[in-house]
């Protein structure tokens, strides 16, 4: 795959400034951007999206220089939490800088920022910061590039599938490495909070802040991406510990897809079957493109074998439990 030409950057860039919108590879996921300090922009990803209003998004920007421009009274372990995972993917909430729009806060007084480290992102990014008419562009409001609380995109294609022509341009930069999604992490209340978990975990967190993270509460801010039910395919997809698998597997009849860390135990033309990589990297960077090739065949439910205990498979089985059907 070519990686986008410099003039498609700069193209993309502009489309940013004038209020379109620009789907963009980043190391998590594929993003759908907008000016985040546009609200009219940022209005057309969420009914684009179909996501509700009082949703926050996650505001990318190129580098931590551009951090003070968005939040205010940031805490010195943010900001070492920036120096060690900038860029990478990791998301801040921060207590929101004067003139922040509502649009990307969704109403709170918090704002989610991250850097990604996405070639392409990064590039994208150092293009459409600057001044211009009078006008300040130095940050992209980029929640996921797909219909809202569905499986999100790993790749341009994966964008295309799902919106289409209600995106103005489409940068192509392969499949995402990552991914899942951003950890998230609220620094906005003097103790590190883990609301969403993924690749740097909560014991990376611990590594610097001295203690681990707390759990989300009723104090939390809204985050993106951790509703009950998200990442969901459009089959019934039922989630089955590993000590109940064969059992499960045995009992299910009908048309099966299933995702699962073992063999195929034997061919069977009514079950369609993906075998995920043992490591949580290789397990992550395949998991949406997995779920969505079984989503897309002929099959009347998806049977999950949930992934193994441990921090490091902590992001993976969060995804899961969110895209699993309730029982």
């Amino acid at each position: 795959m070519t990686a986008p030409s410099a003039t498609e950057i700069a193209r993309a860039a502009a489309v940013l400034r004038s209020g379109g919108l620009v789907a963009f590879p980043t190391e998590t996921v594929y993003g759908l951007g907008a000016d985040a300090r546009n609200a009219e922009a940022v209005a057309r990803i969420f009914a684009v999206k179909g996501r509700p209003q009082d949703h926050p998004v996650i505001v990318h920007i190129p580098g931590i220089e551009y951090l003070q421009g968005w939040a205010r009274d940031v805490p010195p372990l943010a900001l070492a939490l920036a120096r060690a995972f900038w860029p990478g993917p990791l998301t801040l909430v921060l207590r929101r800088a004067a003139g922040v729009p509502d649009a990307v806060t969704g109403g709170q007084d918090t704002v989610g920022l991250r850097v990604p480290s996405h070639a392409v992102a990064q590039a994208l990014l150092r293009a459409f910061a600057g001044e211009e008419g009078g006008r300040r562009f130095d940050g992209v409001a980029a929640p996921s590039a797909n219909r809202f609380g569905r499986i999100s995109p790993t790749t341009a294609e994966h964008v295309r599938a799902d919106l289409g022509s209600d995106v103005d341009m489409i940068l192509d930069g392969g499949a995402c490495e990552v991914g899942i999604e951003s950890t998230i992490v609220d620094c906005s209340r003097g103790v590190p909070v883990l609301l969403r978990p993924g690749r740097v975990t909560a014991a990376d967190i611990a590594g610097l802040a001295g203690v681990m993270p707390l759990g989300a509460d009723r104090e939390s801010p809204r985050a993106p991406g951790t509703l009950e039910s998200h990442y969901a395919p459009r089959h019934p997809l039922k989630l089955v510990v590993p000590a109940q698998w064969d059992k499960a597997l045995a009992h299910s009849g009908g048309r099966r897809a299933v995702l699962s860390l073992r063999e195929q135990p034997l061919q069977d033309p009514s079950m369609r079957w993906i075998r995920m990589p043992q490591d949580p990297a290789g397990y992550g960077h395949g998991l949406y493109a997995g779920l969505r090739a079984l989503d897309a065949c002929d099959c009347e439910f998806i049977l999950v074998e949930a992934p193994p205990e441990g921090a490091e498979w902590e992001g993976i089985r969060d995804r899961l439990g969110r895209a699993a059907t309730p029982a």
